[in-house]
């Protein structure tokens, strides 16, 4: 699922693939250390601040603002079950890429790294469990194919009933609907139970590096680190890195580093009111001419003329 073309992103930052230091712009002004981020505007779909934040989204209204809130290699402050009952297309969690269709159930846990295609006949239901849910979920990513009728109604019927006690105004629906969505805990945990042969088939070395890696990505990816020094920290040369990458979802190690960092990048041009150059800094570039030039590179836009088209 590639997803972005042009040049090597990797050649804007602050290293090169092999891991030596990119060549220093002439004199560049020093951006400012980046600070919080405390300039929001409303996005499309808000994470969640508590416990009352559970939510039922039409998955289609995820890409609202742009299909890149939803191609984009991205992860969220809390867990995620994606319900789809129409159209197929290709989902990469954790670095693994598979085939999704109708009946598909895939969880996604908080802090993992993830992105999709969206067809024009997909359909279905997010699940956004809030941050501080207290459900029990699986802790790992699961992608349950659900071909029997039984389980599919069942999840279905789960899901209105929590959107019917979301949007209920009786005493007890917030108590209601948490007790729902334990019922859908419940579920995961049934079906998980199930597919437990299959997903034993597929725990083989080269899916558990490209978890470790995708990890590691999601927590330093703001860093400015390249592919080698990545590579380096988990033990391996940046070839096998990239052979692995290719191996488990079609893309090159370098492909889902900079899908993320330009994830983030267009993230805050959208949402904040950040400058630029603070923008910059905060993503780990040497400085904000490498910055707007690794944009407009893959992009098409200088960060600036994306930020005025929102």
């Amino acid at each position: 699922m590639k997803l972005f073309s042009g040049p090597n992103l990797a050649q804007y930052a602050s290293k090169l693939p092999d891991g030596s230091p990119a060549p220093k712009p002439e004199k560049a002004p020093k951006a400012p250390p980046a600070r919080k981020v405390t300039e929001l505007r409303a996005s499309a779909i808000p994470e969640g601040q508590g416990p009352s934040s559970l939510r039922l989204v039409p998955i289609p209204r995820l890409a609202h603002g742009g299909r890149w809130r939803v191609e984009a290699m991205r992860s969220l402050s809390e867990p995620l079950l994606l319900w789809f009952t129409r159209g197929q297309g290709r989902i990469t969690v954790a670095g693994v890429t598979r085939g999704y269709g109708a009946h598909n159930a895939i969880f996604i846990p908080a802090g993992t790294m993830h992105g999709f295609e969206l067809g024009p006949q997909a359909y279905g239901t997010a699940v956004f469990f809030g941050r501080d849910t207290e459900v029990a979920l699986p802790k790992e990513p699961k992608h349950l194919r659900i071909r029997e009728s039984a389980p599919q109604n069942e999840l279905s019927g789960i899901l209105d009933n929590i959107q019917r006690e979301l949007e209920s105004k009786r005493p007890g629906h917030e108590r209601a609907a948490q007790a729902h969505l334990g019922l859908l805990g419940v579920w995961l945990e049934r079906q998980i139970e199930v597919a437990q042969p299959e997903e034993k088939h597929r725990k083989d070395s080269a899916r558990r590096l490209v978890a470790r890696y995708t990890a590691l990505l999601e927590k330093d990816f703001r860093s400015g680190m390249g592919v080698a020094d990545y590579a380096a920290a988990l033990g391996v040369t940046p070839t096998h890195l990239t052979r692995v990458c290719n191996q488990t979802c079609g893309r090159p190690a370098s492909e889902l580093l900079h899908d993320r960092t330009l994830f983030e990048a267009r993230k805050l041009l959208k949402e904040t009111d950040l400058p630029v150059n603070r923008i910059s800094a905060s993503l780990g570039f040497t400085s904000p001419a490498y910055f707007t030039r690794a944009f407009q590179a893959r992009i098409g836009q200088t960060p600036t003329r994306f930020r005025k088209l929102a």
